[in-house]
């Protein structure tokens, strides 16, 4: 199954910028077998568990988290890109190779004490998920797990997140 998900990333040269290899998971989402697939494959790790929350952050975890929360009978909360959410918000910088980003989350998103899965496409250097994880601890959340469909290992996010459970699907 995994190699069934695998042949649907797109590798994109130079994008975004020179040197940068892009996995584009377009052709996975456009595919409905190729997408049922890896839904119940991060889903069957958390059914049976008592999970309030998933945490779509911006943006293609946003899709991966609707399918996910769906499947999981539980809540969606978006984590997104500054003066994206009409409501009073919780901020966190994180650093990217040129320069300082935020995300914000709605300040009344999350009760304290809920299960999160914080879901997002891909991790690389961590920095996204790091902040990201830093908005759900400030709403004193339990963090169940960070998921991702794709780790990009030789950057080393997942040693950022010591401390928390990570897992991804696919690794590169």
């Amino acid at each position: 199954m995994i190699e069934a998900l695998a042949a649907k990333i797109r590798d994109i040269k130079d994008f975004p910028k020179k040197g940068i290899v892009f996995k584009d998971i377009t052709p996975l989402l456009g595919d409905p077998q190729t997408f049922n697939m890896t839904i119940n494959l991060l889903a069957d790790r958390y059914i049976g568990r008592h999970i309030d929350r998933v945490v779509g952050v911006e943006a293609r975890g946003f899709i991966l988290g609707a399918a996910l929360a769906y499947k999981l009978n539980a809540g969606l909360i978006l984590v997104r890109k500054p003066g994206k959410l009409p409501a009073e918000t919780l901020k966190a910088a994180y650093e990217l190779e040129y320069g300082v980003d935020i995300l914000e989350v709605h300040r009344d998103a999350l009760v304290p004490g809920s299960q999160v899965i914080l879901v997002d496409d891909v991790i690389a250097t961590g920095g996204t998920i790091c902040a990201a994880i830093d908005l759900v601890r400030k709403m004193q959340c339990d963090i169940v797990e960070a998921a991702f469909l794709i780790e990009l290992s030789a950057l080393g996010g997942r040693k950022r997140l010591q401390g928390y459970n990570v897992f991804s699907l696919l690794q590169y």
